[in-house]
């Protein structure tokens, strides 16, 4: 059997986090799930864009979704969903706003 070694990620599901990189960088969220094996996160929106009406821009990482024709849904549609982050590109918001004071106290 292969075991697939654990890995450690410096964030958890829960925890307020901002963008550092990427085109969603400065929008700020709290994790929903961790994607273990692609290294992901997905954040969901609290971001004071999240009170726009659009939906869309209410995501942090918008992607399109198809959705099939079920009972529920007779026509099918398209759902905007939020995507994946990789762990890479978010910072705890604690941290990220400690180092945001640090440097504008620095002369």
């Amino acid at each position: 059997m292969n075991k697939v070694p654990k890995i450690r990620f410096h964030v958890r599901r829960g925890d307020e986090v901002v963008v550092i990189a990427g085109s969603a960088k400065g929008r700020r969220g709290k994790i929903t799930r961790v994607l273990t094996k692609r290294q992901a996160v997905v954040l969901e929106a609290t971001d004071e864009r999240a009170n726009e009406q659009d939906e869309r821009r209410r995501l942090v990482k918008p992607v399109l979704h198809a959705q099939r024709k079920s009972q529920q849904n007779p026509q099918g549609g398209l759902l905007w969903l939020e995507g994946p982050i990789h762990i890479s590109n978010v910072m705890k918001a604690e941290e990220y706003t400690r180092r945001q004071e640090s440097e504008s106290t620095q002369p």
